[in-house]
């Protein structure tokens, strides 16, 4: 990092539920000098910069961008939209924070990566649970040994259906949000971080639609991966529980076996249950969202963000958020996903939904014109 103690002057561009979040904790970081919003919803953005006193706010990413007090960008917009504005940042030489995933379109994922490579600028990819206390302490146990070479690694994903229905509702171009682009590359994320330096070189997945096949999605998706040392390593995800089950997002399961010990990790949530005759609202709400049902019990700690607590958000995306902002005010190394850990997350969870399609195993690594196909 070469920028040290200078204010940042952060462009947001998507003013959604987490392009609010973040922009609020810009608001309370003291390095952020200037706050510019950019979304199409004009009463969205406009509300987003009443609450926070952001300096500017515009429809047109454009005009935001080339505004001269910008020198970092979050790129917040719904999964389909990232590319033009991640293009144009990188291309003005900003920082930048991109929403996961990189892109829904491998091609464009590629090349959004090539063109941050070639330009040098410093991106991260927001993949949230990386700050959280149980999966850091988790790491540095692996980076240290104690459980010896990682030989099998078995994961599962539970969410319920909210989140599928609502992204999907925002969008006709739904070809490629699948469980494992949109939700299923957290916890890829998250194993490939964990097994660092083991490469996958195979993959074989099915996938059912029978719940989520109306909303033009697939209700679940179960792969083996074989590693280059041969480890074994099964990632699996359904995002097709009903609106009422009680966890507000996600669910995670991770054994990691080695030659030396095992690391069991249980992150459903079910240690914190709250039960009342109050209806407990959505838990994930986007804007317009309704779960068609009343939720009365709730797996607290379930929503991936955080918790609220008197009108602030406490848990890992303000952790996140913050570390985000240290490294570009201090250069202070971080844990956060990099563009690279990005692109090969979107290509793995392609090459599962590839591999379901064809019933049959895909050879690793695979193209983005063999994804696209």
């Amino acid at each position: 990092m070469t920028r040290q103690n200078n204010e940042i002057g952060l462009a947001i561009v998507g003013c959604g539920t987490i392009g609010r979040i973040r922009g609020e904790l810009a608001r309370d970081y003291p390095g952020v000098g200037w706050i510019g919003l950019c979304d199409t919803k004009s009463e969205l953005g406009e509300k987003l910069q009443k609450d926070t006193g952001a300096d500017f706010f515009t429809t047109d990413y454009k005009e935001l961008l080339a505004r001269p007090e910008v020198t970092a960008v979050i790129i917040a917009t719904d999964e389909n939209f990232h590319t033009g504005p991640t293009l144009l940042a990188v291309e003005r030489g900003f920082d930048l924070f991109i929403e996961k995933p990189l892109a829904t379109n491998a091609k464009e994922s590629e090349q959004i990566l090539n063109a941050i490579t070639e330009s040098g600028v410093d991106a991260v990819v927001g993949y949230t649970q990386r700050f959280r206390r149980r999966f850091l302490a988790v790491k540095e146990r692996l980076i240290t040994g104690q459980i010896g070479d990682v030989t099998t690694v078995v994961t599962r994903a539970f969410m319920n259906r909210m989140v599928p229905i609502a992204t999907l509702s925002r969008t006709e171009d739904r070809d490629n949000l699948t469980p494992m682009v949109v939700s299923g590359t957290h916890s890829l994320d998250m194993c490939m971080w964990l097994m660092e330096g083991k490469t996958p070189v195979s993959v074989f997945a099915q996938s059912v639609d029978k719940s989520l096949g109306k909303y033009g999605t697939k209700d679940s998706t179960v792969g083996i991966f074989t590693m280059d040392d041969g480890t074994v390593w099964s990632m699996n995800i359904s995002w097709a529980l009903p609106t009422i089950w009680p966890g507000s997002v996600y669910g995670i399961e991770i054994g990691i076996v080695g030659t030396e010990g095992v690391i069991d990790i249980e992150d459903t949530h079910r240690d914190l249950v709250l039960a009342s005759d109050h209806a407990q609202g959505a838990g994930y709400a986007p804007e317009g969202f309704d779960p068609g049902a009343p939720r009365h019990v709730d797996f607290l700690t379930s929503y991936p963000p955080g918790d609220m607590h008197d009108g602030q958000l406490w848990g890992p995306m303000r952790e996140e958020t913050n570390a985000w902002f240290q490294r570009l005010y201090t250069g202070q190394s971080t844990p956060h996903a990099t563009a690279a850990d990005g692109h090969r997350n979107l290509i793995l969870t392609m090459a599962m939904d590839l591999s379901a399609r064809l019933g049959r195993p895909v050879s690793l690594p695979v193209t983005p014109e063999d994804l696209m196909q």
